[in-house]
Parts: C-alpha cells; structure tokens; sequence
C-alpha cells in the first residue's frame, strides 16, 4: 500500500506492507486523515519515532471479525492498551504502561491507505457528520477533555495561548460550551481570520496577567512559561502542546504563586460526536487545503506554515 513513512525523513513509499489482520481488530481504509501539531513534532524528532504517523482520521471498516463494525465509516481512539493492567481496568488505556499509540507509539498511524486498530477503538459517525468535520473528532474530544479535569463556567476567565489548529479549536469549543476565551497568538493574519469566525483574539504580546485558566496550545517548550506569566495566583495552566525541543522553566512563580499545573493529553470521544452531530461546531472553516497522500511531503511543509491551519490528507 501508499503510506508515509518518517525514516528519519518524510517519504512516500507504494510498497508499504498492508496492516495484518489480528483479534480483535479491524481494517480500517483511511478515507481522510489530518495533520496536527504532534504529527509536526514528530517529524522533527519527537518520541523518536520511526513508521507512519497520523492519529487523526475517517475511515471504512473493510476487514473485521466484529459483524456490527463491518463496512461502517469510522473514528478511532488513538490508545490502544494491554487491557489487563490497572489503568486498562479503569477505563485509562490512555496511561497503560505498554500501550501502542495510533502514529505515535509502536503503531502505525492514518497517512496511509489503511490501517488496524481494535474493535473496542473504533467509534461509528452518524451520517450527518461529514468526513471533513469527522476528522476533527479526536482534537476536538482532546479539547472537551480539560471540562473533566478542570471547573469551567461562563465567568471564568481564559485564555488560550497559540494561533494554530489546537489553539483555535481550544477557543471554538470553549466558546461552544458557554466559556468563551480570548486566543492569542503571534500571527496577525491567522488573528484576523479567527476573528472573522467570531473569536476573541489579541495579539499575545498584548495579554495581560489576571486569568483564571491559560491553556497552552502554542506546540512550543516556551509556552508553559508564558503562561506562568499570564495566571493569576491560585489559577490553573492547561498544558497541551507536545514538542521535541526543550527550554529551561522557570518553576518558581508557579511555587511562589500556588498554580495548579494541569498536564491533557488525550478525551473520549462521545462530547466530541455529539457536538458535531448537533451542529454545535463546526471546524470545516479551519481547513486549508486537502493533498493527495503522494504529495504528503509537500503537505507537512504546508501545515507548518502560517497561515495555514488545518491541512488534510486523502489517499
């Protein structure tokens, strides 16, 4: 098959080896798949990872032993655990210390013409959400995760730090759930856009102190110190950016003014659907161009680049 593969470098190959079939998981043909800003640091040597990448995607179920997921168009939840640990048992395959993860970890991932993930993994999506919104389903579910682990309302006070595909979609959920923010970021066409689809945004050099939550969406190592400059004392920094680089942190105002500092990664996917099916979000004006899988290379250049947000692929 055609997949990507990050050998260190990104290159398409067409002899790619088909994923095997395996109990208790399913073929899944990759119909769309999206590029994030993990997918991003990855390539530049994030986890150190070698394979196909890809986590976020829509898909035909083509070869499965499961009779109610055959043939159905698809999501999938990216983790996929030992299931018999005790984080497996808690429903947290997410945190299983042996876990492969979908593009990430010892698995590989969507840039390809199919891939195999467990049954238990795969999510149907009502005919009402299309596949260019349907891609969005696993950020999206990442996004609704922070209303699990943190009390937010519609008087508290946020912001969102970074003007890309995360930040904006942080911002566009938030608003969605009665807690509006304002996103800043450092791209003043990428602002202007973002406003246009009625987003508070603000140059971040223009923020001040006093928010109650800052949660980093930049992709950069910095990000969590600009956010300790932004909280107020007792408030919470959400950190959601993954990046290969390192950065020296400067950890005592965050002792000095008792901030909680809340690590999010991965969300179910249930909010996610929901909102989408509802018409609650739509993430479709964030995409900004759609390659063919050939041209995959030419796509991670392009997803890197303002001002562009979401950049997408189909096999």
């Amino acid at each position: 098959m055609r997949a990507l593969l990050f050998d260190p470098q990104p290159i398409v190959r067409r002899d790619h080896p088909d994923p095997a079939p395996a109990v208790g998981e399913s073929i899944v043909r990759v119909r769309l798949a999206g590029i994030c800003g993990t997918d991003l640091e990855l390539a530049r040597g994030y986890m150190s990872f070698r394979g196909v990448p890809g986590h976020e995607f829509v898909g035909e179920v083509v070869d499965t032993r499961s009779h109610s997921l055959m043939g159905k168009r698809v999501v999938g939840e990216i983790n996929a655990g030992c299931g018999r640990c005790a984080r497996c048992r808690e429903d947290l395959a997410r945190h299983c210390p042996d876990r492969t993860v979908l593009g990430i970890l010892g698995r590989d991932g969507a840039f390809a013409e199919y891939l195999r993930l467990p049954d238990e993994n795969l999510v149907a999506l009502p005919d009402s959400i299309g596949d260019e919104a349907g891609v969005f389903v696993e950020p999206i579910a990442a996004i609704y995760e922070i209303f699990g682990q943190t009390g937010l309302g519609p008087g508290t006070k946020i912001a969102v730090l970074g003007d890309g595909r995360l930040g904006a979609l942080a911002a566009i959920v938030l608003r969605a759930e009665g807690s509006a923010a304002v996103l800043g970021g450092h791209h003043r066409d990428k602002l202007d856009r973002l406003a246009g689809l009625g987003l508070e945004v603000q140059l971040e050099d223009h923020l001040r102190p006093g928010f109650d939550v800052v949660i980093d969406c930049t992709g950069r190592s910095a990000g969590l110190n600009r956010a300790l400059t932004l909280v107020r004392p007792c408030g919470t920094v959400i950190l959601k950016s993954t990046a290969a680089a390192g950065t020296a942190l400067k950890l005592a105002q965050a002792v000095v003014n008792e901030i909680t500092i809340q690590g999010s990664r991965c969300g179910r996917f249930a909010p996610a659907i929901a909102a989408l099916a509802a018409g609650k979000i739509d993430p479709r004006p964030l995409i900004s161009a759609i390659f063919p899988l050939d041209q995959a290379p030419a796509a991670l250049d392009a997803a890197g680049r303002p001002p562009n947000f979401k950049v997408l692929l189909k096999p």
